[in-house]
């Protein structure tokens, strides 16, 4: 099983789909590497030499495509920034909503988490006596 930046890349897939396994590399990014290195899109990554490899890891850095763990990093600080900065989206990033304009009276569920049901009586009866 190849590795690229600390990923193993799945065997029996095609290249061009089995690069997009990389975090930061999608279907587009994966299909430039390979015109570049000049290797054949639809050949499995388990038919790829070292020297294919150490291509495909050549073009990446001649990219200069930030990838894995160094782009994780901008992607929490970035948000990070926003949070302390005060702005809307550091806001809705704290509180775990939908940042994009999305609706949240219905729907939005999975950010907001279960629904909570109401318990008849519970508000609003007197306090006995």
């Amino acid at each position: 099983m190849p590795r690229i930046s600390g990923t193993d890349i799945p065997n029996e897939k095609p290249l061009f789909i089995a690069l997009t396994y990389v975090y930061g590399i999608g279907l587009t990014t994966s299909k430039r590497i390979l015109e570049k290195a000049e290797i054949k899109f639809g050949i499995k990554a388990k038919e790829l030499s070292e020297a294919d490899l150490a291509k495909i890891r050549g073009v990446m850095d001649e990219l200069g495509l930030k990838v894995e763990g160094d782009l994780r990093r901008e992607v929490v600080s970035n948000i990070k920034h926003l949070k302390e900065i005060g702005t809307y989206r550091g806001r809705r990033h704290s509180a775990r909503l939908p940042l994009r304009g999305q609706r949240t009276h219905t729907n939005a569920r999975t950010a907001k988490g279960r629904k909570r049901i109401a318990i008849a009586g519970k508000k609003g009866t007197p306090a006995p006596k």
